[in-house]
């Protein structure tokens, strides 16, 4: 690459920005990721999960059960109140075996006729506790359909049901419904506002002996819907829901370099709840032993926002996983290097410079010079904070070193003989431009400025007359000391 450097200032030597090519040869492996087994839930059919239960991640689950009137009619040989119950007798049962669940059942339409319409017929009827399902499978076992069916309260009080203050806990909900809302209120809204506030993740809602086209439509804002309208449908939701709930999903994060291979990493990559905006994980990007990004796994139930910690970051939100699929989720992170270097013994005693995308005023990174600093591909501009400043636009590229080196700067001992005010300029493109004041408190002062030729502006201060303005002439030389006196 070749830059075609103006001088900033009369007789300025020319700034050398120097491409240094890198060699860099990188094997991309053919490498065949296997897949975790299967983790079987006794009693439901999981084919074609690849997932592995999240390790140390303790879950808590409502389940909300329909006890409404409506779970009288048929389903199959048996009603639908029948079904169900021997359905979440089954579910609560496999629950029991994994440690980090705690369950919880909150019923509605089970306390009054369907003839009150009764909207606040819901109750928290076996809160959150260990080992309680026995006490659930017995209080389902009594339970007769008998009201309405007011989901969006039942939602809504579930605020309640939770208990509040431990942020690492997944708070999960389960409804089995046969109707829709029979009440005043929204079920998508009220469950929307509970995930942006982070009080449960995004529910599961499986219908029950339903027209599957009405009630999808209808649940599949507030939530996963799955419909059920056979025994052996509900058996194999149940065990699809319970795999997603508890188990997390494999994905490798993939930074892709400019020649579009993921070949970028060593990078701190922050991962976000895409809903709540809390902040969850910071990995370190690795690959592994097949020079292949190293697999993660995530919470399938959750959204993702990705900060990648480049210069500048990289960005991508709301990322779905698909439960029990690899999941690749790419970004665009190919990087070259800048590199900063001040020729000769420096000087300064912190010399910077402010690194900025092309056109846009908003900082990137401030890098000190003799350092090097990786950054995305594309082009910048550069303002070294040097006594005149120097302006550069460079363009960084995959794999490549692009630097930047400015000559050593001189030295320059300023004597004033008088009462002066005065301040130091230049000539750039035929125009006066300051380039720095001098201490009026001072009759001695030493300024470290890059090489060229500089002039004094100034008068007595004293003097009432601005016609007696004097100008006065000197030249800094790299790697010396300029006596100037006036």
């Amino acid at each position: 690459m070749t830059n075609n450097l103006q001088m900033p200032w009369h007789n300025y030597p020319r700034l050398l920005v120097i491409i240094k090519i890198k060699t860099m040869q990188l094997i991309l492996k053919k490498v065949s990721i296997a897949f975790f087994s299967l983790i079987l839930l006794t009693g439901f059919k999981l084919s074609g999960q690849v997932q592995t239960k999240t390790p140390n991640i303790k879950s808590r689950i409502l389940i909300i059960f329909d006890a409404s009137g409506s779970m009288n009619a048929q389903f199959g040989s048996t009603d639908r109140m029948t079904a169900a119950k021997e359905m979440l007798y089954k579910m609560v049962d496999s629950l029991a075996s994994f440690p980090n669940v705690e369950l919880a059942l909150r019923v509605y339409g089970h306390q009054t006729d369907l003839k009150f319409n009764d909207c606040n017929d819901t109750k928290l009827e076996i809160p959150f506790a260990p080992y309680n399902h026995e006490l659930i499978k017995k209080k389902v076992s009594t339970l007769r359909p008998r009201g309405y069916t007011p989901i969006a309260r039942s939602l809504g009080q579930s605020v309640n049901d939770f208990p509040q203050g431990d942020k690492s806990v997944r708070n999960l909900i389960i409804l089995i419904t046969d109707g829709l809302e029979e009440c005043d209120g929204n079920p998508c809204e009220v469950s929307q506002e509970l995930q942006n506030k982070g009080i449960f993740l995004k529910p599961f809602i499986i219908g029950v002996g339903s027209d599957p086209e009405v009630f999808r439509k209808f649940f599949s804002c507030a939530g996963n819907y799955y419909d059920a309208n056979s025994m052996s449908e509900f058996e194999t939701v149940i065990g699809v829901v319970i795999s997603q709930a508890l188990n997390a999903t494999s994905c490798q994060i993939s930074l892709v370099d400019g020649n579009k291979k993921p070949l970028e990493t060593n990078v701190n990559m922050t991962i976000y709840d895409a809903t709540t905006g809390v902040e969850l994980y910071n990995y370190y990007h690795t690959m592994n032993v097949y020079g292949v990004p190293d697999t993660l796994f995530l919470d399938p139930m959750r959204r993702y926002n990705i900060r990648v910690h480049t210069m500048p970051n990289v960005y991508k939100e709301n990322i779905s996983l698909i439960p029990g699929k690899h999941n690749i989720i790419a970004l665009d992170a190919g990087q070259g290097t800048l590199k900063l270097v001040v020729d000769g013994v420096t000087r300064y005693d912190r010399l910077q410079a402010i690194v900025r995308i092309k056109g846009d005023m908003k900082t990137v990174f401030a890098q000190d010079f003799n350092t090097s600093k990786k950054y995305l591909n594309g082009e910048y501009d550069i303002e070294i904070l040097s006594t005149p400043p120097i302006f550069v636009n460079i363009k960084i590229s995959q794999d490549k070193v692009t630097e930047i080196k400015i000559p050593q700067p001189g030295k320059l001992n300023l004597t004033k003989t008088k009462d002066y005010v005065a301040a130091i300029y230049r000539m750039e493109g035929g125009k006066t431009i300051w380039v720095a004041d001098i201490d009026e408190r001072r009759s001695n002062q030493v300024i470290v400025m890059q090489p060229g030729n500089y002039f004094v502006i100034g008068r007595l201060r004293s003097e009432t007359k601005t016609i007696y303005t004097f100008q006065k002439e000197f030249t800094v030389l790299s790697g010396k000391v300029t006596d100037f006196t006036f």
